[in-house]
């Protein structure tokens, strides 16, 4: 059926958001470039392939939010280097896809210490089925776990900043994590926020609609005009951007939670092209308006 197509083909859609190692295998990453955005005197925000990379500098050392994929380390290290000449101590996964894990293995190797939620942990620990791509992600190494992990909230106090680190509902995983640095008001979202973009709920791993709402809502909430938010994914954003993610996202789940109530099939709500309207703005991304289409249906 149509429907179950367009979720099945979601594995290709989706690009560097998926933790699959034969993805990252595809990718010609020589020609990746990391660029540097100086965000505060000691933070800064690393683009390059895979999840955006939250870096702190500063007296105490260096540490990163995130690390992208393993054969970026060495151009990701080179960049963290052009920042600072100290060593990087610690990483924080904010979830445990491999886009966002990947360089774990490297930096823990180069003496970093990784932290993250107790499901980040369990999930690379044992492997991950995603059964939407009919996808099995094997175990990661043991030198790729994180060895430090929390259960509902964290604090790093490095380089004269408070790194709150606080464990979201179940959103795009259920190991979600963002960070936020109160003195420099930086807020690091993981892919809880994706810039411009529909974003991915991985259902097979705890992932829930309602959750990546709850989680704007949270980051809304201690945020003011001024507050720079690094997304997952895309450009560096501001307040007024994640208040437009928060109203599509209440928009598209008022239309399915309707939708449901009437007794919509599938079948039927796929057909309708409920979200045309969006498609320019937010369908050109990695996860396109007719595969979110099938994704919102199934995640609320």
């Amino acid at each position: 059926m149509r429907f179950t197509r367009i979720v099945l083909a979601l594995g290709v859609a989706a690009g560097v958001a998926m933790p699959m190692s034969a993805m990252a295998q595809q990718q010609d990453f020589s020609k990746v470039e990391i660029t540097t955005t100086k965000l505060s005197d000691t933070l800064y925000l690393l683009m390059g392939s895979g999840g955006n990379i939250g870096v702190s500098a500063g007296a105490d050392g260096v540490y990163l939010i995130d690390d992208q994929y393993a054969p970026l380390s060495e151009k990701i290290m080179a960049a963290v280097k052009a920042i600072s000449d100290k060593p990087v101590r610690y990483v924080i996964n904010t979830h445990w896809h491999s886009d966002h894990t990947g360089g774990n293995e490297n930096f823990n190797r180069s003496g970093a210490v990784i932290l993250a939620h107790e499901n980040v942990r369990a999930r690379m620990a044992k492997g991950q089925d995603i059964a939407a791509f009919k996808m099995t992600v094997p175990p990661a190494p043991a030198a790729a776990l994180p060895v430090i992990t929390y259960s509902d909230k964290a604090s790093l106090y490095l380089n004269g900043q408070t790194a709150k680190i606080f464990h979201m509902a179940p959103g795009h995983t259920d190991g979600d994590s963002i960070i936020y640095w109160p003195e420099a008001n930086v807020l690091h979202m993981g892919d809880d926020f994706v810039s411009g973009m529909f974003p991915f709920f991985d259902l097979s791993s705890g992932g829930k609609f309602n959750g990546i709402v709850k989680a704007v809502e949270t980051a809304l909430a201690i945020s003011n005009d001024k507050t720079k938010i690094i997304p997952g994914h895309g450009p560096l954003g501001s307040k007024a951007d994640l208040q437009k993610f928060h109203g599509m996202l209440v928009g598209v789940q008022k239309k399915v939670m309707a939708a449901k109530a009437a007794g919509t099939t599938a079948e039927a709500w796929g057909a309708s092209n409920p979200f045309a309207d969006l498609d320019a703005e937010w369908g050109q991304g990695f996860i396109k308006t007719e595969m979110f289409t099938a994704m919102a249906f199934n995640a609320i």
